[in-house]
């Protein structure tokens, strides 16, 4: 039995952070530990929401929780998204620290959330040097789009070799393995979104036709799924073959609904049996 400790934000109404990431790992087979760092009424894309935030200290309480149970040493991963503060970003990464001690094979796959083409940076001030500084470099598997490829590396972008440069600049902060997501290069179709998958000086893209569908929630079903295939063929190019497949499949279904929330309840078998899958080829 594989197991992961997730610890995200979580919503009960709809699907982001861990409300997005927990089910799909579930569905897989995973044993996962849901830690939230914030316990909200609806994602903030509605512009009103209820419920609190949680500290570093909270975090570190029920992950201590965890560890009087005895159980640490069978965990084999720790994801992490988005993060509200630097605090609460110390806590996961010296929870990662935890972790490995009870299970140095444990591998660590962060999501660093910072922003996106179109809404810029929309995390609170401190968290960008945080990810750069201190999450990244901690991380084996790290899952930016592309505009947070481009801030953690210093770079723009456009061309995929620039991309692969930037990736392998990442890479030299610490993560092994890079996972592009929301791609656009100069030879990306206007129809088309790519994702690319970077382990060990090899890349590995997979092209989705673009849909007209903007939903909360989707990045942090691919970290997950992807970490979860990763974990189960420890092959990069396997993983985003299985995610990206998976993650078409619910945003499809998502579409045809027109549904403001990703349908990840309802698309629950594209997660095990896509409806169609995709090429990875190696560029």
């Amino acid at each position: 039995m594989v197991s992961v400790l997730s610890i995200q934000s979580h919503v009960a109404y709809g699907h982001v952070g861990n409300s997005s990431a927990v089910f799909p790992l579930q569905r897989l087979g995973i044993e996962v530990w849901p830690v939230h760092t914030v316990q909200f009424s609806n994602h903030t894309g509605y512009g009103a929401w209820t419920g609190r935030v949680f500290d570093g200290q909270a975090i570190d309480e029920v992950v201590q929780g965890i560890v009087d149970r005895g159980v640490l040493g069978t965990c084999d991963a720790v994801l992490s998204g988005y993060m509200g503060s630097a605090d609460i970003g110390h806590a996961i990464v010296q929870t990662v620290a935890k972790v490995r001690a009870a299970n140095p094979a444990a591998v660590y796959c962060c999501d660093p959330v910072i922003g996106d083409v179109g809404r810029g940076i929309f995390v609170r001030p401190g968290i960008e040097e945080f990810m750069r500084e201190v999450a990244v470099p901690a991380a084996d598997i790290v899952t930016p789009n592309h505009f947070e490829l481009d801030l953690l590396s210093g770079r723009t972008t456009r061309s995929l070799s620039e991309v692969e440069d930037a990736v392998a600049a990442v890479q030299g902060l610490g993560p092994r393995v890079v996972l592009t997501t929301s791609l656009v290069t100069d030879d990306t179709p206007d129809d088309a979104v790519d994702l690319l998958a970077s382990e060990g000086g090899r890349h590995f893209r997979v092209r989705t036709p673009r849909l007209d569908v903007s939903v909360n929630g989707a990045g942090d079903a691919i970290a997950a799924l992807f970490l979860a295939h990763w974990l189960d063929t420890r092959s990069a190019a396997d993983a985003l073959g299985r995610a990206a497949a998976s993650v078409f499949g619910l945003l499809k279904r998502t579409e045809e609904a027109g549904s403001r929330e990703i349908l990840l309840v309802a698309a629950q078998e594209e997660f095990v049996s896509p409806t169609r899958t995709f090429e990875v080829t190696e560029v």
